[in-house]
């Protein structure tokens, strides 16, 4: 049996130009895209997105810097997919990050730190299903 998680590939990774390199790690760990695209989150975007962060602190520059500039949202199948793709991207912040990681090879501090991964099953098929129509999932 496989499952599902979302991935977004942030601002940053998209404008220092880590797409290419970023999915090639997904793609050597094992997953499959299932769905992909490149587009901008607008503020509303992002603030629907991040509201289970709305109270806290840092939450209006989220979404500033989600709305700065493209992204790139996947959904990516694998067996044990949310789990196996957060031991991938690594820890936020990316000083913490296991060498190898995502996070440790492309992101520069916690704010800035390349990609999304859901944390759970739930969060994933939420998660896919704003950036995805089901007509858009192969």
């Amino acid at each position: 049996m496989t499952n599902r998680t979302f991935t977004m590939l942030k601002p940053d990774a998209v404008e220092k130009g880590y797409i290419g390199a970023i999915l090639e790690k997904i793609n050597a760990a094992g997953f499959r895209i299932v769905a992909m695209k490149m587009t901008q989150m607008t503020k509303t975007d992002a603030e629907n997105f991040y509201a289970v962060h709305k109270e806290r602190p840092f939450f209006g520059e989220l979404v500033e810097f989600m709305t700065r500039g493209p992204i790139v949202a996947a959904i990516l199948e694998k067996e044990n997919a949310v789990e196996d793709f957060r031991k991938l991207i690594g820890a936020t912040n990316p000083a913490n990050a296991e060498e190898g990681t995502i996070r440790k090879l492309y992101a520069t501090s916690m704010g800035e730190n390349a990609v999304h991964g859901s944390d759970s099953d739930e969060n994933a098929a939420i998660e896919g299903a704003f950036h995805f129509a089901g007509r858009e999932m192969f």
